[in-house]
């Protein structure tokens, strides 16, 4: 099939690059325009328009998809669907009629669980057991079309950042083999309409720590806000950011509490203990837990 590939982040480069190699052909990107960045915050383009551009590819930047130019544009182009993973804007109806087989997009969640912008955060927080990817056709309401393909996997002990890594690669194979369905006629599936589960983007105030939960609970929360924006406590009045923890085993640590060997760092919780693993004290660059330790811990409280 002739496809338009719209995306934006690093985690839909895989997919690009996957699309590429496959026997379709990606006639253009579609990806958000330059944003600043860096120090200096100079106009740069995104992970896709990088990637795009040294692959020969043709990029597209409207400010909007309804814009009437870019919409001109990708009639021009004719594509038989728009393959879709992470491009960041809400594409309207207009736009969704132009290819014959609409605008395929790869989400990381087994929908209907988790429809929204942290899908993989918002299941690493709740603890969820299977976390997976899942192809279907966009519609109007958010993350609701019919489902080509899903994909599931046990949930690893990982941060949010490491997990969306594993599953974009995963998801570009997964993406490649629905283009295959969609060539072949196939009819995707409508989702379930019990479980169903929203996940909107993690705020900051959100991301801050309540010791007296418990262990596991704590574990998870630190792990999905890892690395955005970073689960993050109090020491001493400053900001103290926690990046990595897992469970441990160390008894009578009050909720916050700081313990230290000469190889572990603990925290006390409101059932059980964490150890910690990496950290980010004020001031400081993002280091392991032990190294910020060195400087004397022990009897400290996070609060």
């Amino acid at each position: 099939m002739k496809l338009v590939f719209a995306g934006t982040p690093d985690v839909a480069v895989p997919s690009l690059e996957a699309l590429v190699e496959s026997h379709h052909e990606v006639l253009a990107v579609i990806t958000r325009p330059d944003a600043p960045a860096g120090r200096g915050r100079r106009l740069t383009p995104s992970p896709v328009a990088a990637r795009a551009e040294e692959l020969g590819l043709h990029v597209l930047k409207p400010a909007h998809p309804r814009d009437e130019d870019f919409q001109a544009q990708l009639r021009a182009l004719a594509p038989d669907a728009c393959a879709v993973v992470a491009y960041g804007a809400l594409l309207p109806q207009s736009a969704l009629d132009i290819p014959r087989h609409g605008w395929i997009n790869l989400h990381f969640s087994l929908l209907p669980r988790w429809r929204g912008a942290a899908p993989v955060q918002r299941a690493i927080m709740a603890g969820d057991p299977a976390i997976g990817t899942a192809t279907f056709r966009i519609v109007k309401e958010l993350d609701a079309g019919d489902v080509y393909l899903s994909q599931s996997m046990a949930t690893p002990e990982e941060t949010a950042g490491e997990l969306f890594g594993r599953l974009a690669r995963s998801g570009a194979t997964q993406l490649v083999q629905t283009m295959d369905l969609v060539e072949a006629g196939q009819t995707p599936t409508p989702q379930r309409e019990d479980g169903i589960t929203v996940a909107p983007k993690i705020t900051v105030p959100e991301a801050r720590i309540d010791w007296t939960r418990g262990s596991e609970e704590l574990r998870n929360h630190i792990l999905g806000c890892s690395p955005d924006p970073g689960a993050w406590c109090e020491l001493a009045g400053e900001r103290f950011k926690i990046y990595r923890a897992r469970l441990a085993e160390y008894a009578d640590l009050a909720p916050g509490e700081v313990a230290a060997t000469k190889r572990q760092v603990f925290v006390g919780t409101g059932q059980g203990a964490l150890e910690l693993l990496e950290v980010q004290a004020p001031g400081k660059r993002r280091m392991s837990a032990i190294d910020w330790a060195r400087a004397g811990v022990s009897g400290r409280v996070l609060s």
